[in-house]
């Protein structure tokens, strides 16, 4: 590719800003992620999943009048249709738990409805929807393909306390609940990442939010976005012991190989989210008995900080954190899936508001305007 002819390229949209957002920001002073303008770690450490839910979609942090309004909608929606449920049955078990809840939630959009309805009221109330189907729909994959049938959602449980009811039957001790609902709070959101861009540009089309979900579903699926989680457990339980952490990384940083879980397009100063996940996966870890875990990361993010100068992201210490509550590792992301639903929802909602069909030019570099030679003359 010529240089000269591709200067104003910026390949990945590296530093190009394409729009204006009042719900999340990496602030620079502090290097910390805020939705609409709060601290994501203290708002995992402060407030139950559903409040901050609630914030992202509405603007502000609810009343307890309002919280409490939101969860009985909330829970009057998690059920899943018979029709849906017979969808999953029919889908491979080999099938990856993100393609089995992109699926999913096309079928839900030709349920939903108000489907085709695309105002902004009706956008809301389907966002609502989605947030409290998502999860019941990953947790039944989860049981089907181990051929056991799913668990009903109960509406008194929290959001959390629900998914460990439907995913094993069982809730577990506070402290695990408190966990996974602060993990839920810090993937919930994360500026114009690429799936949370690939929903807007759906959206731009004037397409219908579960479009704009299925597409961010999608883009979600790869490593180097929300794959990465699963990813890094995959990692940790190749290197086995805290005896070979050492030799297995000095073995992929000189074959140049990628380590998962590290660096991050927007931090440099490392993940203001890490110290927060990482303090609950350690509180995982005791107990449930994980420490051989917590050696392993705790080896790698040190030889990474001083060999390479990178610092871990949020998907190092969440991988392992699911993985020691019991979660198979193909369903860490659909469980990301679960909690960015409310980031995406606030972004569709967002564009909606001032919407401008988004799409860019491109550099073309391909052949010279030619003719066409005839079948017969190609030989």
């Amino acid at each position: 590719m010529n240089d000269v002819a591709t200067q104003g390229v910026h390949k990945g949209l590296v530093g190009v800003v394409a729009d204006v957002t009042a719900v999340s920001k990496v602030m620079p002073e502090t290097n910390s992620l805020t939705y609409r303008g709060y601290p994501v770690q203290d708002l995992a450490d402060q407030c139950r999943f559903e409040e901050v839910a609630y914030l992202l979609l509405e603007g502000e942090l609810p009343t307890r009048r309002q919280l409490n309004a939101f969860r009985k909608a909330e829970a009057a929606e998690r059920g899943i249709s018979r029709a849906l449920i017979r969808v999953l049955e029919e889908f491979p078990r080999k099938a990856h738990p993100m393609d089995a809840i992109r699926t999913a939630v096309s079928f839900m959009g030709m349920e939903d409805p108000e489907g085709r309805d695309t105002s902004v009221e009706a956008t809301r109330r389907k966002a609502l929807r989605l947030y409290a189907k998502i999860p019941t729909a990953i947790a039944a994959i989860a049981r089907l393909r181990k051929g056991l049938r799913p668990i009903r959602p109960k509406p008194e449980l929290g959001f959390a306390e629900n998914i460990f009811h439907m995913f094993f039957g069982k809730v577990p001790e506070p402290a695990i609940v408190k966990a996974f609902d602060a993990s839920m709070t810090l993937y919930a959101e994360h500026s114009f990442n690429a799936s949370t861009f690939t929903a807007r540009t759906v959206t731009s089309t004037q397409a219908d939010i579960h479009a704009a979900v299925t597409a961010a579903i999608a883009a979600l699926k790869g490593p180097l976005h929300g794959g990465a989680n699963e990813a890094v457990m995959h990692m940790l339980k190749q290197v086995g012991t805290p005896a070979r952490a050492r030799g297995w990384i000095d073995d992929k940083l000189e074959h140049r190989a990628l380590v998962m879980g590290f660096g991050h397009r927007v931090y440099r100063s490392g993940d203001s989210r890490v110290p927060t996940m990482a303090k609950y996966r350690d509180e995982v870890a005791r107990l449930r008995g994980g420490e051989k875990w917590l050696e392993i990361s705790r080896i790698l993010a040190e030889e990474m900080l001083a060999r390479k100068g990178i610092h871990p992201n949020l998907d190092f210490p969440a991988g392992p954190t699911y993985y020691m509550m019991g979660f198979e590792i193909d369903f860490f992301t659909p469980l990301f899936v679960a909690s960015r639903i409310t980031g995406w929802s606030a972004h569709v909602l967002e564009q909606m508001q001032d919407n401008r069909l988004i799409r860019p030019l491109s550099h073309y570099v391909g052949a010279a305007e030619r003719k066409v030679v005839p079948l017969r003359a190609r030989g």
